[in-house]
Protein backbone atom coordinates (compact mmCIF):
# COMPACT_ATOMS: atom_id res chain seq x y z
CA UNK A 1 0.00 0.00 0.00
CA UNK A 2 1.10 3.46 -0.89
CA UNK A 3 2.16 5.21 2.45
CA UNK A 4 -0.21 8.53 2.79
CA UNK A 5 2.36 11.96 3.63
CA UNK A 6 0.99 14.58 4.66
CA UNK A 7 0.90 16.31 0.94
CA UNK A 8 -2.29 13.92 0.63
CA UNK A 9 -3.87 15.19 3.81
CA UNK A 10 -3.19 18.56 2.55
CA UNK A 11 -4.76 17.63 -0.87
CA UNK A 12 -7.88 15.56 0.26
CA UNK A 13 -8.66 18.44 2.86
CA UNK A 14 -7.90 21.00 0.03
CA UNK A 15 -5.39 23.21 2.63
CA UNK A 16 -1.81 23.57 2.53
CA UNK A 17 0.89 21.43 3.85
CA UNK A 18 1.77 24.29 6.37
CA UNK A 19 -2.15 24.18 8.03
CA UNK A 20 -1.80 20.33 8.06
CA UNK A 21 1.20 20.50 10.09
CA UNK A 22 0.16 23.37 12.45
CA UNK A 23 -3.35 21.33 13.11
CA UNK A 24 -0.78 18.19 13.51
CA UNK A 25 1.42 20.50 16.20
CA UNK A 26 -2.41 21.78 17.38
CA UNK A 27 -1.69 25.12 16.64
CA UNK A 28 -5.26 26.12 16.40
CA UNK A 29 -5.00 30.06 16.97
CA UNK A 30 -5.58 31.07 13.92
CA UNK A 31 -7.13 28.03 12.51
CA UNK A 32 -11.27 28.12 11.25
CA UNK A 33 -12.97 25.17 13.21
CA UNK A 34 -14.45 24.23 9.24
CA UNK A 35 -10.15 23.51 8.58
CA UNK A 36 -10.03 21.72 11.88
CA UNK A 37 -12.93 19.49 10.72
CA UNK A 38 -11.82 18.79 7.17
CA UNK A 39 -8.16 17.78 8.18
CA UNK A 40 -9.43 15.56 11.45
CA UNK A 41 -11.98 13.72 8.56
CA UNK A 42 -8.87 13.58 6.09
CA UNK A 43 -6.92 11.89 7.96
CA UNK A 44 -9.39 9.89 9.56
CA UNK A 45 -10.42 8.88 5.97
CA UNK A 46 -6.92 8.60 4.57
CA UNK A 47 -5.66 6.69 7.45
CA UNK A 48 -2.75 8.46 7.81
CA UNK A 49 -0.66 8.37 10.79
CA UNK A 50 2.37 11.19 11.31
CA UNK A 51 6.29 10.08 10.95
CA UNK A 52 7.13 10.41 14.37
CA UNK A 53 11.12 9.90 13.83
CA UNK A 54 10.77 12.52 10.86
CA UNK A 55 9.12 14.87 13.18
CA UNK A 56 11.75 14.67 16.02
CA UNK A 57 14.48 15.02 13.62
CA UNK A 58 12.58 18.20 12.48
CA UNK A 59 11.77 19.29 15.80
CA UNK A 60 15.16 18.07 17.70
CA UNK A 61 12.74 16.62 19.90
CA UNK A 62 11.31 12.97 20.79
CA UNK A 63 9.12 14.53 23.35
CA UNK A 64 9.87 11.20 25.13
CA UNK A 65 11.97 11.03 28.45
CA UNK A 66 13.10 7.85 30.01
CA UNK A 67 12.42 6.67 34.08
CA UNK A 68 14.94 3.94 34.74
CA UNK A 69 14.39 2.47 38.20
CA UNK A 70 16.78 0.96 41.12
CA UNK A 71 13.61 -1.89 41.60
CA UNK A 72 10.14 -1.44 40.19
CA UNK A 73 8.90 -3.99 43.07
CA UNK A 74 9.03 -1.29 45.30
CA UNK A 75 5.87 0.61 46.50
CA UNK A 76 7.19 3.40 46.03
CA UNK A 77 8.75 2.83 42.51
CA UNK A 78 5.73 2.44 41.15
CA UNK A 79 3.28 4.97 42.89
CA UNK A 80 6.01 7.48 41.33
CA UNK A 81 6.30 6.37 38.02
CA UNK A 82 2.61 6.89 37.76
CA UNK A 83 2.44 10.83 39.01
CA UNK A 84 5.86 10.88 36.22
CA UNK A 85 3.31 9.67 33.67
CA UNK A 86 0.36 12.12 34.26
CA UNK A 87 2.47 15.11 34.38
CA UNK A 88 4.09 14.04 31.16
CA UNK A 89 0.98 12.78 29.44
CA UNK A 90 -0.64 16.25 30.12
CA UNK A 91 2.66 17.91 28.58
CA UNK A 92 3.00 15.91 25.26
CA UNK A 93 5.42 13.59 26.25
CA UNK A 94 5.62 9.96 26.42
CA UNK A 95 7.99 7.86 28.99
CA UNK A 96 10.21 4.75 28.66
CA UNK A 97 10.13 3.13 31.83
CA UNK A 98 13.28 0.57 32.46
CA UNK A 99 13.81 -1.50 35.80
CA UNK A 100 17.45 -1.77 36.53
CA UNK A 101 16.94 -4.48 39.21
CA UNK A 102 19.77 -3.01 41.79
CA UNK A 103 22.03 -4.05 38.78
CA UNK A 104 24.67 -0.88 37.79
CA UNK A 105 25.57 -2.89 34.64
CA UNK A 106 21.87 -3.60 33.42
CA UNK A 107 21.57 0.18 34.90
CA UNK A 108 24.21 1.04 32.41
CA UNK A 109 23.24 -0.24 29.73
CA UNK A 110 19.86 1.42 30.28
CA UNK A 111 21.08 4.91 29.70
CA UNK A 112 22.89 3.76 27.18
CA UNK A 113 19.83 2.74 24.98
CA UNK A 114 17.95 5.57 25.85
CA UNK A 115 20.39 8.14 24.95
CA UNK A 116 20.78 5.91 21.92
CA UNK A 117 17.10 6.49 21.02
CA UNK A 118 17.47 10.19 21.54
CA UNK A 119 15.01 10.83 24.82
CA UNK A 120 15.00 14.27 25.92
CA UNK A 121 15.80 13.72 29.57
CA UNK A 122 16.63 10.68 32.41
CA UNK A 123 14.94 10.63 35.58
CA UNK A 124 16.82 7.45 37.49
CA UNK A 125 16.63 5.63 40.61
CA UNK A 126 20.66 5.42 41.00
CA UNK A 127 21.96 1.98 41.47
CA UNK A 128 25.31 4.17 42.27
CA UNK A 129 27.21 2.12 40.56
CA UNK A 130 27.84 3.97 37.52
CA UNK A 131 29.45 7.22 38.59
CA UNK A 132 31.40 8.27 35.57
CA UNK A 133 28.43 7.93 33.27
CA UNK A 134 26.34 10.03 35.75
CA UNK A 135 29.05 12.30 36.09
CA UNK A 136 29.32 12.67 32.08
CA UNK A 137 26.09 13.27 31.50
CA UNK A 138 25.99 16.44 34.37
CA UNK A 139 29.37 18.00 32.29
CA UNK A 140 26.94 17.82 28.99
CA UNK A 141 24.51 19.64 30.97
CA UNK A 142 22.27 16.80 29.75
CA UNK A 143 18.37 16.85 31.68
CA UNK A 144 18.95 14.48 34.69
CA UNK A 145 17.13 13.91 37.79
CA UNK A 146 17.59 11.62 40.24
CA UNK A 147 14.69 9.90 42.87
CA UNK A 148 15.03 8.45 46.24
CA UNK A 149 19.03 8.42 46.41
CA UNK A 150 21.89 10.99 46.33
CA UNK A 151 25.23 10.28 44.54
CA UNK A 152 28.02 12.25 46.44
CA UNK A 153 29.67 15.25 44.57
CA UNK A 154 27.55 14.71 41.98
CA UNK A 155 25.30 18.20 41.15
CA UNK A 156 22.02 17.07 40.32
CA UNK A 157 18.92 17.51 41.42
CA UNK A 158 17.67 14.49 44.11
CA UNK A 159 14.20 14.37 44.96
CA UNK A 160 14.00 12.45 48.69
CA UNK A 161 12.12 11.83 51.48
CA UNK A 162 13.04 13.43 55.01
CA UNK A 163 14.06 9.80 56.06
CA UNK A 164 15.55 10.51 59.59
CA UNK A 165 12.41 12.20 59.97
CA UNK A 166 10.40 9.37 58.54
CA UNK A 167 12.17 6.74 61.41
CA UNK A 168 11.70 9.74 64.30
CA UNK A 169 8.48 9.49 63.74
CA UNK A 170 8.05 5.85 63.85
CA UNK A 171 10.20 5.42 67.25
CA UNK A 172 8.94 8.32 68.71
CA UNK A 173 5.66 6.65 68.44
CA UNK A 174 6.66 3.18 70.00
CA UNK A 175 7.93 5.56 73.02
CA UNK A 176 4.94 6.95 73.61
CA UNK A 177 2.64 3.61 73.49
CA UNK A 178 5.49 2.51 76.12
CA UNK A 179 7.96 0.36 74.31
CA UNK A 180 11.36 0.39 75.40
CA UNK A 181 13.05 -2.50 73.35
CA UNK A 182 13.02 -1.09 69.34
CA UNK A 183 14.52 -2.41 66.53
CA UNK A 184 14.91 -2.30 62.90
CA UNK A 185 15.23 -4.32 59.83
CA UNK A 186 16.30 -3.01 56.24
CA UNK A 187 17.59 -4.64 52.94
CA UNK A 188 21.19 -4.06 52.52
CA UNK A 189 23.65 -1.39 52.77
CA UNK A 190 26.23 -2.22 50.63
CA UNK A 191 25.92 0.01 47.55
CA UNK A 192 25.28 2.84 50.37
CA UNK A 193 21.59 3.29 49.12
CA UNK A 194 20.97 6.45 50.51
CA UNK A 195 17.35 6.02 52.23
CA UNK A 196 18.78 2.71 53.87
CA UNK A 197 22.07 4.32 55.57
CA UNK A 198 19.92 7.39 56.28
CA UNK A 199 17.07 5.56 58.20
CA UNK A 200 19.39 3.64 60.14
CA UNK A 201 21.59 6.58 60.68
CA UNK A 202 17.95 8.36 61.79
CA UNK A 203 17.04 5.91 64.26
CA UNK A 204 20.43 5.70 66.58
CA UNK A 205 19.82 9.73 66.43
CA UNK A 206 16.00 9.32 67.55
CA UNK A 207 16.48 6.53 70.23
CA UNK A 208 19.19 8.43 71.86
CA UNK A 209 17.15 11.67 71.76
CA UNK A 210 14.11 9.99 73.48
CA UNK A 211 16.75 8.51 76.14
CA UNK A 212 16.03 4.87 75.15
CA UNK A 213 18.92 2.07 75.08
CA UNK A 214 20.46 1.59 71.15
CA UNK A 215 21.04 -2.18 71.03
CA UNK A 216 22.96 -3.26 67.73
CA UNK A 217 22.08 -6.75 67.92
CA UNK A 218 18.47 -4.94 66.97
CA UNK A 219 19.51 -3.23 63.92
CA UNK A 220 20.29 -5.59 61.07
CA UNK A 221 20.18 -4.62 57.70
CA UNK A 222 20.28 -7.78 55.17
CA UNK A 223 19.86 -8.82 51.33
CA UNK A 224 16.34 -9.58 51.15
CA UNK A 225 16.62 -13.05 51.40
CA UNK A 226 18.12 -13.16 55.09
CA UNK A 227 15.46 -10.54 56.51
CA UNK A 228 13.64 -13.75 57.71
CA UNK A 229 16.95 -15.53 59.32
CA UNK A 230 18.23 -12.28 60.65
CA UNK A 231 14.94 -11.38 62.09
CA UNK A 232 14.57 -15.07 63.62
CA UNK A 233 17.78 -14.67 65.50
CA UNK A 234 16.67 -11.36 66.44
CA UNK A 235 13.62 -12.93 68.38
CA UNK A 236 15.16 -15.80 69.69
CA UNK A 237 17.67 -13.96 71.64
CA UNK A 238 17.27 -13.83 75.40
CA UNK A 239 16.09 -10.42 75.09
CA UNK A 240 14.31 -9.58 71.84
CA UNK A 241 12.77 -6.87 70.81
CA UNK A 242 9.37 -5.60 71.42
CA UNK A 243 8.79 -3.49 68.74
CA UNK A 244 10.39 -3.11 65.25
CA UNK A 245 10.72 -0.62 61.99
CA UNK A 246 11.03 -2.34 58.23
CA UNK A 247 12.89 0.08 56.82
CA UNK A 248 10.93 -0.66 53.09
CA UNK A 249 8.12 -2.19 52.22
CA UNK A 250 9.76 -5.57 50.74
CA UNK A 251 11.40 -5.38 54.41
CA UNK A 252 7.72 -5.42 55.63
CA UNK A 253 6.62 -8.38 53.51
CA UNK A 254 9.80 -10.51 54.94
CA UNK A 255 8.84 -9.71 58.12
CA UNK A 256 5.19 -10.23 57.82
CA UNK A 257 5.67 -13.69 56.18
CA UNK A 258 7.75 -15.09 59.58
CA UNK A 259 5.07 -14.02 61.71
CA UNK A 260 2.21 -15.94 59.85
CA UNK A 261 4.63 -19.00 59.08
CA UNK A 262 5.72 -18.99 63.33
CA UNK A 263 1.98 -18.14 64.30
CA UNK A 264 3.23 -14.89 66.33
CA UNK A 265 0.46 -12.13 66.97
CA UNK A 266 0.72 -8.83 66.20
CA UNK A 267 1.04 -6.19 68.51
CA UNK A 268 1.32 -8.82 71.11
CA UNK A 269 4.10 -10.54 70.27
CA UNK A 270 5.76 -8.05 68.19
CA UNK A 271 4.86 -4.54 67.13
CA UNK A 272 4.68 -3.33 64.35
CA UNK A 273 5.55 -0.05 61.83
CA UNK A 274 6.64 -0.32 58.13
CA UNK A 275 7.95 2.77 56.06
CA UNK A 276 6.05 3.06 52.61
CA UNK A 277 2.32 2.75 52.93
CA UNK A 278 1.67 -0.37 51.01
CA UNK A 279 -1.57 -0.88 49.68
CA UNK A 280 -2.73 -3.19 51.85
CA UNK A 281 -1.73 -1.93 55.00
CA UNK A 282 -4.94 -1.00 55.85
CA UNK A 283 -6.59 -4.39 54.67
CA UNK A 284 -4.01 -6.87 56.67
CA UNK A 285 -5.03 -7.86 59.95
CA UNK A 286 -4.51 -6.30 62.17
CA UNK A 287 -4.52 -2.53 60.17
CA UNK A 288 -0.47 -1.68 59.82
CA UNK A 289 0.91 1.62 61.31
CA UNK A 290 3.05 3.00 58.79
CA UNK A 291 4.84 5.73 57.27
CA UNK A 292 3.48 7.12 53.96
CA UNK A 293 5.89 8.99 51.70
CA UNK A 294 3.83 11.60 49.25
CA UNK A 295 4.73 9.75 46.51
CA UNK A 296 2.60 11.52 44.05
CA UNK A 297 3.79 15.07 44.91
CA UNK A 298 7.87 13.44 44.70
CA UNK A 299 7.03 12.02 41.55
CA UNK A 300 5.28 15.42 40.12
CA UNK A 301 8.16 17.11 41.28
CA UNK A 302 10.65 14.86 39.16
CA UNK A 303 8.93 15.46 36.04
CA UNK A 304 8.19 18.86 35.87
CA UNK A 305 11.84 19.91 37.03
CA UNK A 306 13.04 17.68 34.18
CA UNK A 307 10.73 18.95 31.98
CA UNK A 308 11.87 22.47 32.46
CA UNK A 309 15.78 21.62 32.22
CA UNK A 310 14.76 19.89 28.54
CA UNK A 311 12.44 23.78 27.71
CA UNK A 312 15.44 25.31 29.19
CA UNK A 313 19.26 24.19 29.34
CA UNK A 314 20.25 27.07 30.94
CA UNK A 315 17.13 26.67 33.80
CA UNK A 316 18.85 27.14 37.24
CA UNK A 317 17.36 24.95 39.90
CA UNK A 318 16.99 27.04 43.46
CA UNK A 319 18.46 24.25 45.47
CA UNK A 320 19.58 20.39 44.24
CA UNK A 321 18.11 18.30 47.14
CA UNK A 322 14.81 18.54 47.47
CA UNK A 323 13.23 16.86 50.57
CA UNK A 324 9.46 15.92 51.46
CA UNK A 325 7.84 15.32 54.47
CA UNK A 326 6.55 11.84 55.81
CA UNK A 327 3.34 11.19 57.51
CA UNK A 328 2.46 8.50 60.10
CA UNK A 329 -0.50 6.57 59.46
CA UNK A 330 -1.62 4.95 62.95
CA UNK A 331 -3.45 2.22 62.48
CA UNK A 332 -3.18 -1.31 64.84
CA UNK A 333 -0.15 -2.81 64.33
CA UNK A 334 1.06 -0.52 67.65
Amino acid sequence: MKKITISDVAQHAEVSKSTVSQYLNKRYDYMAPKTKERIKKAIEELGYHPNIVARSLKQKSTSTIGVIVANILHTFSTQTIRAVEDICNEKGFHIIVCNADDNPEKERKYIEMLRAKQVDGLIIFPTGGNIDLYNNMVKEKYPLVFVDRIVEDLKTSSIMLDNESAVKMAVDHFVKKGYERIGIMTTSLQRHVTPRVERINGFRKALKESMSPVREEYIKSLELEWIQEGLHEMLTSDEPPQALIAGNDLTLIEILKYIKSHGLTIPKDLALIGIDDVSFASLFTPELTTIAQPTYEMGKQAAELLLNKIKDPDFIEEKQIYRFQPELMIRQSC
